[in-house]
């Protein structure tokens, strides 16, 4: 089993602005004043194509997708909501909150992978519980420990406990449930995804402490990330505003890992924090204030981990 990967699937967008249907219960999107939606998109656009860019230069292998102008999509750039990708050649498929998000999924993302020479031998479908307003985000709201086979999830509108289990029942996953708040005009208010407030990576993990009112549920956090031999690097609420938590460690060029985020998440982090990090791995950033801005999400949300076996 794999932490890691050197593969990611990600979405370029052709229609990307603020979600006014996601907006509900992401606290962190916001409107650009005096921005055209044209323009938006356009940023988002020039963001995207240099974040690509990046990726490739340390040699992590990027698939790019166009997104289609056939529904209205505008955060199909976060493509790990929708879609999980596993080592056995089984894929997942999630229920997603906003009805515009829904139609994000797409058959022919599959067939471009197997284009590519990956295996897809079996796809768990969890979409039929939108149904009963139900709900579980993919990569967005489970973070997945592969090796030691921890699923660790924040609940929210979009993190439902039950399917929460299903999945980690499907996919062999020992269930890790707490609840993350932030501070909303005075209120506490449940974070809506778990990859905003913490990151797992081989050796270590970046997480919220602060978040997770619950002491017993923080402390059963930090119990299995201590028990699986990772250091905790705690970051401040402040910083999960900057997309400090939204962090993903990928693999590059000779097996090199990386530890990928946005400038603002960077530019957020103490020295200390950046040391703690830096001991593990290097960093790679790039700005995405656009898309933070607009999309309320940043550059873990943009790849979707490709962990399917090759053909030979």
């Amino acid at each position: 089993m794999q932490q890691t990967t050197n593969t990611i699937l990600m979405i370029r967008p052709i229609n990307f602005r603020m979600n006014e249907q996601t907006a509900v219960n992401n606290y962190y999107q916001k409107v650009i004043d005096g921005l055209l939606p044209a323009s938006v998109n356009r940023k988002a656009q020039e963001e995207f194509d240099l974040f690509v860019d990046t990726l490739k230069s340390f040699g992590i292998n990027v698939i790019v997708v166009s997104d289609t102008d056939e529904f209205d999509t505008p955060d199909s750039i976060f493509p790990n909501n929708w879609i999980s990708f596993h080592e056995d050649g089984t894929v997942g498929i999630y229920p997603m909150f906003a009805e515009n998000r829904r139609h994000e999924r797409r058959e022919d993302v599959l067939t471009i992978l197997e284009e590519q020479g990956f295996q897809i031998e079996n796809i768990v479908d969890y979409a039929s519980a939108e149904e009963e307003d139900i709900f579980l985000e993919g990569t967005g709201s489970l973070l997945l420990d592969r090796v030691n086979r921890n699923a660790y999830c924040a609940l929210s509108e979009r993190a439902d406990e039950g399917l929460f289990i299903e999945f980690c029942e499907d996919f062999d996953y020992n269930p890790i449930v707490f609840t993350a708040n932030q501070t909303v005009n005075t209120q506490r208010k449940a974070i809506y995804h778990t990859n905003v407030m913490m990151c797992l990576a081989e050796t270590f993990s970046v997480i919220c402490l602060e978040a997770i009112d619950d002491k017993k549920e923080r402390k059963n956090v930090i119990k299995h990330l201590k028990e699986t031999g990772k250091e905790i690097i705690s970051i401040s609420e402040e910083q999960v505003n900057c997309f400090a938590g939204n962090m993903l460690q990928v693999k590059g060029r000779d097996n090199q890992l990386y530890l990928v985020m946005s400038k603002a998440a960077y530019e957020s982090l103490t020295t200390k924090q950046i040391k703690q990090i830096e001991k593990h791995c290097p960093i790679i950033s790039n700005s995405l204030d656009t898309i933070e801005a607009c999309g309320g999400g940043s550059a873990r949300c943009m790849m979707a981990e490709v962990f399917l076996p090759k053909t030979n």
